[in-house]
This record gives C-alpha cells, structure tokens and sequence, in this order.
C-alpha cells in the first residue's frame, strides 16, 4: 500500500526506523494520560499507516485494529494523529480513508473509531468522513452481551463515544 495524499506526502505501513517520530508525534498530539495508551497500542497487535514526507519522515500515523464479535469481524481505528506542523494538509483524511480501505479489505463488515467525547473537532472530522455517533442501545442490538468484549478490544476508555462507518 503505497498511496500518495498530496504532492510530497505518501501513506505506507509503519516500519521499525518510524518509531522515534511516531513518539514524538503522539506527545505532541494526546494528553498525558492518553499518550501511554496510545504508545503501547502503537507497539502491540495491529497495523500503523503512516504519512510521510518524502525526504523529512513521518508526520501522521492511523493506528488500526481487526476486532472479533462473535462470528463477525470488524475493523477499528484507535487512534490518528498529525504532527502540528503538517495539519490541515489533507494528511489525517489520507489516513484514515487508507485505514477504511485496508480494515475492509481485510474483511471488517464495519470500522469503529472511539473519540473523547469533548474533542468536537474529532467528531466533525470523522462525521464529515461518513462515521455516525453510536449509542449504548445501537451497539446492545448490534452485539448483545458481548458489547463488554468489544468495549475492551476497542480500549473503549473514560469520557470516549463510539462511532462507526459500514
């Protein structure tokens, strides 16, 4: 998976050289409480999409998971983040449409991405990319007593909303 997002930018998995500007990507982008979530996830089971810079390295990441319900797969984007110096570029959208492409492709009947409930910038921006706000009872139907499985799976954390694209 090689796509380009714009002139000078392009979308490529994660290799083991990414890891020191992933690091300082997530310190400046989450909170302090956040950021130890968001580093072990990065390290862990799953896939990273990166953007980078040709020449200057990598400026944003998508962090992206498989999720097992029952008998059906899905797909979940934990986290996505910009170094500030890039933002407004188009970047964090080219990430995540990658993530969409490779979490159905990989078989994911919908994708799920969970955001701070006060980050309203993150919830526009992920509204504007076709995800919907899912409440308790919408995930109840959707995945009965095993809505607490994929509450852990999703690191669904304190003060985040669910959200899906199918």
């Amino acid at each position: 998976m090689r796509a380009m997002v714009n002139s000078g930018f392009r979308v490529r998995p994660m290799i083991p050289s990414d890891a020191g500007g992933l690091e300082e990507i997530v310190d400046m982008s989450f909170s302090w409480f956040l950021r130890f979530f968001t580093l072990r996830s990065i390290r862990e089971e799953g896939q990273v999409l990166v953007s980078e810079k040709l020449g200057a390295g990598v400026v944003g990441f998508v962090k992206l998971i498989d999720v097992q319900v029952g008998r059906n797969k899905f797909g979940c984007i934990l986290s996505v983040a910009v170094h500030p110096q890039f933002r407004r570029r188009g970047i964090a959208t080219a990430l995540v449409n990658a993530g969409l492409e490779y979490l159905k492709h990989a078989g994911g009947k919908a994708v799920f991405a969970s955001v701070q409930r006060r980050n309203t910038a993150s919830l526009r921006f992920f509204g504007g990319k076709g995800f919907r706000r899912m409440g308790f009872l919408e995930l109840w139907r959707l995945f009965g007593w095993r809505i607490f499985e994929f509450y852990s799976d999703i690191w669904l954390g304190p003060g985040e909303v669910v959200l899906m694209h199918d």
